[in-house]
């Protein structure tokens, strides 16, 4: 018999060391060295075999991992040991192993991921805003106390009694995608859903519905909490009438491990990790299909709104190959009809109001030796395809270069000139003879030693936005993407005089030394990168410079589009479809 309990003990050991997890926490606090952190999660996540997000600021931490939970829990061990961490609330949850890679993927849980940012979640809108004091968020309540008010609130019979307290609002910090399919219900208490694409939307549905918050009860209430910390903070920084604004401490999760059969909590928390979405015991569903109504509430096939990107609802039965469907946030603004006319089949339909819309006007800034005419020919498939969104306008950059060649006579006959943004420093001005010989064979690397000539640039794209402008956006190739990158690292400094929403960086670099103090995400900017994946396929810029670049982006307002292809701007589909679902959001 003792033979025996042993072995079924040594079984279960084994089973408990392979099952699996997910551990969330963050925590605001002031961090002396930021060096020191990332070397503490490089070490401990890569001995333990984690891998997620981790993202660190000189204020806090925010971390989404997942591994075996004993390799979790021995984590959270050596994070206690450090002051730092005093009061973090972990929230290690068991489950099962990603079975999807593609949502394992999508969500981070292939690889690790450790960024130092600015800001633990984007909640400043592109350009920044000045950030609320941490210090002044909501009070934190329990879910006890949380599910107490609601409690009260619900048995508080109408009349009698409620001039006696100030009125109780709900509000969900949280994305609409997440709101679809999981939310608090309560009688008597008004639910607020401000409907959402992303988080940094959230300060300026604030700014125009603080009516509904003044001088009322706020409880608010996301996935894990940490959206709550800033958004509370910044509600009470609006000042009288504000300061009752509480949170719900550890967020939905924490609620539903205290209440397992859901509480006051409908349907099912999203979360940002293989899991998806984690519900009640009651399984109850709350969530529609988008096309059919029909109850659905399945995030797994990751289907997308072709427009803006976000997460839609689409049953097993309505579910087509290839991203067609328009959410309803971008139907409610009027854009439901715009896919049907960029399909061929409809291009002579006038009847869904696009031709009313006012395009965006584009500045279009051409690669190293290269010009304006030149790139305009090169782009003539992508400019036809925006054509009912965008107009591209073209110009050549200021430093004019002499033309070279490599056989043994110069070319006969008339030639464009050739212009760049950036120069090396050995840059020779074109002779009266017009050509010389190449010094050497192409070299793929020439783009690291351009760093002269950038004053003159900027200089010269000011006059051009004042005689061509205004324009909503600018476009970059090359090396035209690197000075578009440039501009928009001081963009806070340019305003009155180069003004743009956008900018769409291909087949780009990093500009040194003009970005070289830029920390990673740094830069907030919308942005969309266009870069070819396969390392080798683009032999003017390296596929790392372009991702590099990227980097510098902050991960709220820059989207990335890798292709199979070359040192091109592709305009097939998917990604002509994914372009055009980036600029459908400055419409």
């Amino acid at each position: 018999m003792g033979t025996s309990s042993c072995g079924d003990g040594e079984k279960q050991r084994i089973e408990d060391e392979e099952q699996y997890g997910v551990l969330l926490y963050y925590k605001y606090t002031s961090v002396p060295d930021l060096d020191e952190l990332v070397s503490f999660y490089e070490s401990s996540c890569n001995s333990l075999g984690l891998l997620g997000r981790i993202r660190l600021s000189p204020k806090g931490v925010n971390v989404t991992v997942g591994g075996k939970l004993t390799a979790l829990e021995e984590h959270i061990a050596a994070a206690k040991s450090n002051c730092l961490f005093e009061g973090t609330d972990f929230k290690l949850a068991p489950c099962h192993h990603p079975l999807n890679d593609k949502v394992a993927q999508e969500c981070g849980f292939t690889s690790l991921s450790i960024r130092v940012v600015e800001e633990l979640v984007t909640f400043s809108p592109c350009p920044p805003l000045k950030p609320p004091e941490i210090s002044n968020a909501g009070k934190h309540l329990s879910a006890a106390e949380f599910h107490s008010v609601l409690q009260s609130a619900a048995e508080q019979p109408d009349g009698d009694g409620k001039s006696e307290n100030k009125e109780l609002v709900l509000l969900d910090a949280r994305n609409l995608y997440e709101t679809r399919i999981g939310k608090f219900e309560a009688e008597n208490v008004e639910t607020l859903d401000p409907e959402i694409r992303q988080y940094s939307d959230l300060p300026t549905w604030i700014d125009q519905n603080a009516e509904k918050l003044k001088g009322k009860n706020v409880l608010m209430y996301c996935t894990g909490g940490i959206r709550c910390e800033m958004a509370s903070a910044y509600i009470r920084s609006k000042g009288t009438g504000f300061e009752n604004t509480f949170q719900l401490y550890g967020g939905i999760q924490r609620y539903l491990e205290q209440f397992p059969s859901g509480g006051f909590f409908k349907g099912k928390n999203f979360v940002f990790d293989h899991r998806i979405s984690v519900g009640s015991s009651k399984e109850d569903i709350i969530g529609s299909c988008l096309l059919c109504s029909n109850t659905f509430d399945d995030y797994s096939p990751r289907c997308r709104c072709r427009l803006c990107r976000m997460l839609v609802l689409v049953c097993n039965h309505c579910r087509v190959n290839g991203d067609i469907y328009v959410c309803e946030l971008c139907r409610k603004h009027g854009k439901g009809e715009v896919p049907l006319s960029l399909d061929p089949s409809n291009q002579s339909s006038e009847s869904n109001g696009d031709n009313t819309r006012r395009k965006l006007r584009i500045l279009c800034l051409h690669g190293f030796r290269q010009n304006a005419s030149g790139f305009k020919g090169r782009t003539g498939s992508l400019a036809k395809k925006l054509k009912n969104i965008a107009e591209l306008v073209f110009i050549d950059a200021p430093h004019e270069l002499q033309f070279i060649y490599q056989t043994a006579t110069p070319p006969s006959g008339a030639c464009n000139k050739k212009f760049a943004w950036l120069v090396s420093p050995d840059f020779d001005k074109p002779s009266e003879t017009g050509w010389t010989v190449a010094q050497c064979q192409f070299d793929p690397l020439q783009y690291q030693t351009q760093t002269e000539g950038f004053d003159k640039s900027l200089t010269y794209l000011k006059t051009a936005f004042a005689e061509k402008g205004p324009f909503d956006g600018i476009l970059g190739f090359s090396q035209g993407a690197a000075m578009a990158a440039a501009v928009c690292g001081i963009q806070e400094q340019l305003v009155g005089e180069i003004d743009f929403r956008f900018c769409v960086l291909c087949s780009g670099f990093t500009p040194w030394p003009l970005l070289e103090k830029k920390e990673k995400g740094s830069i907030k900017c919308p942005s969309l990168h266009i870069f070819g994946s396969q390392p080798g396929k683009d032999r003017q810029i390296v596929t790392h410079a372009s991702s590099d670049l990227a980097g510098l982006f902050d991960d709220g307002c820059a989207t990335i589009i890798e292709h199979d292809f070359g040192h091109i701007i592709p305009t097939k589909s998917p990604y002509i479809d994914e372009i055009k679902a980036f600029l459908y959001q400055f419409i």
